[in-house]
């Protein structure tokens, strides 16, 4: 494994995520939870109510830190309260190869039900992030339920990690041909690619700038602040309609979303990651408004690619907060992605395993919601 590392560049697949668990740089952690790209964390029984998120000094642990503030240890069976602040350990720890690096995203399914969550790593002073390479330590999470309070158990995913031994993201040219020789974006009604010229609103930084789709019957959803609690491991259980609204345009051509409020919308292009590449979402600047697009970020190899590239793409689940209100309309820049490279193909890519969300079409609510 150590060989490929230093000859290969770009983001860790899954048969060397396995490896590296296998050789000790990542304990804690279970086989079954290895993505395409990525390996999902899992939570401890070890959980505390804080008074506020913080990040670590370059020489302090989470753990000292955590002795110093204000906190409330809690039982996995107490429900974690609509606006408040929670910190939890995580299952796995690492001692990463010593030219190995992650970052970290919430899942979808966090993002999708307004739970923000951020990972803390001893002696790094950034959230989602574990550099240096060869990092060694503990791994917690923040955890600030938004709109719905929520129920956690033992070993429950809310985020993930990629691996990583160089930065391979897209620069523009890459894009560019990119887009030309692999079809990474298509238009999700008409199944036809698009060229690199059609995409006429650009940052010039190597990422593809994702617009909103409001041309559906029901173009979103807004979510209902409600006493009930959702138990996460409840897989289609709650009654959609209890938790959200949808959101339909009729004479009008535009919504008007209210600051704070929590929606979750798609996007109008279908986004198709071939094997030998990977993509994470990224924040849009506030030249494109004051507000938040997605919570998730990792989208593994083979999404909207199919089993053996039949696939013409498939639209990305937007989960927006606005900080001002704002009149949104078909369309428009919304959100952006960043491709990178593989160091090489992954076992298997997402079309071909098991997932919530392989099939779905327009806006699509989190796995514990039923239809």
């Amino acid at each position: 494994m150590l060989q490929a590392l230093t000859k290969h560049k770009g983001a860790l697949p899954d048969s060397m995520i396995i490896k590296m668990i296998d050789g000790g740089f990542v304990k804690g952690a279970n086989l079954a939870n290895v993505r395409p790209s990525s390996l999902d964390l899992t939570v401890s029984n070890e959980i505390y109510d804080v008074v506020g998120v913080f990040q670590p000094r370059p020489k302090e642990t989470v753990r000292e830190v955590l002795a110093k503030i204000s906190k409330k240890k809690l039982s996995l069976d107490d429900p974690l309260k609509q606006g408040g602040m929670y910190l939890v350990r995580l299952n796995e720890t690492l001692s990463l190869p010593e030219n190995v690096y992650a970052y970290c995203n919430p899942k979808s399914s966090s993002g999708r039900i307004d739970v923000h969550v951020r990972l803390l790593a001893d002696r790094v002073s950034r959230y989602d992030a574990i550099t240096p390479p060869g990092w060694q330590g503990e791994l917690w999470l923040s955890i600030m339920p938004k709109t719905f309070a929520i129920r956690l158990s033992r070993d429950y995913s809310l985020n993930q990690i990629r691996f990583f031994n160089a930065d391979t993201r897209f620069n523009e040219l890459e894009l560019e041909l990119a887009l030309q020789e692999q079809q990474l974006l298509w238009r999700a009604k008409q199944k036809v690619p698009f060229s690199y010229r059609e995409l006429v609103i650009r940052d010039g930084d190597g990422a593809s700038i994702l617009t909103l789709d409001l041309s559906q019957k029901i173009v979103g959803y807004r979510g209902l602040v409600t006493k009930q609690v959702i138990d996460l491991s409840k897989i289609n259980y709650y009654a959609w309609d209890k938790f959200f609204e949808p959101l339909t345009i009729q004479k009008a051509d535009y919504l008007n979303l209210k600051r704070d409020y929590f929606y979750i919308f798609s996007t109008s292009e279908a986004v198709r990651v071939p094997p030998e590449l990977a993509c994470e979402m990224a924040p849009m600047d506030e030249r494109s408004g004051e507000f938040r697009s997605h919570y998730a970020g990792f989208i593994d190899p083979g999404w909207g690619w199919g089993r053996a590239g039949e696939g013409k793409g498939r639209p990305l689940t937007l989960e927006l907060r606005p900080f001002e209100d704002l009149i949104v309309r078909d369309r428009q820049p919304i959100a952006k992605i960043k491709f990178e490279r593989m160091i090489k193909l992954p076992e298997t890519v997402y079309d071909a395993g098991p997932s919530n969300y392989s099939k779905q079409s327009g806006p699509r609510l989190a796995k514990q919601f039923k239809f």
